[in-house]
């Protein structure tokens, strides 16, 4: 249950990918077992949600800035938290075409 509630705990206020959550409980010495079952609920629709609540509150900060380097700045941001690739240029192709 600890593995399960740190996922849904981190993944709420940290808004951090799979990858990063599988890496910090690997760090606390869960199972890879327990680790697999803590992770089933984020998905790919669940990272894309948490990479965009994590933009939309960052971008805030950045209204005077040009659309490249808000890119450039969110792109880092996510990368830095775990996201992959496709799941960035996704979300802030989303993010700051509106």
């Amino acid at each position: 249950s600890f593995a399960i509630d740190w996922v849904a705990s981190r993944q709420q206020r940290r808004h951090l990918s799979r990858r990063v959550l599988r890496r910090e409980l690997q760090a606390k010495g869960v199972q890879s077992s327990e680790i697999d079952r803590a992770l089933e609920p984020v998905d790919l629709d669940a990272e894309l949600k948490s990479a965009r609540e994590r933009v939309e509150r960052t971008r805030a900060a950045m209204n005077g800035l040009s659309s490249d380097v808000q890119y450039r700045r969110l792109a880092g941001m996510l990368s830095r938290r775990g996201f992959d690739a496709s799941i960035t240029a996704r979300v802030l192709d989303d993010v700051l075409s509106e």
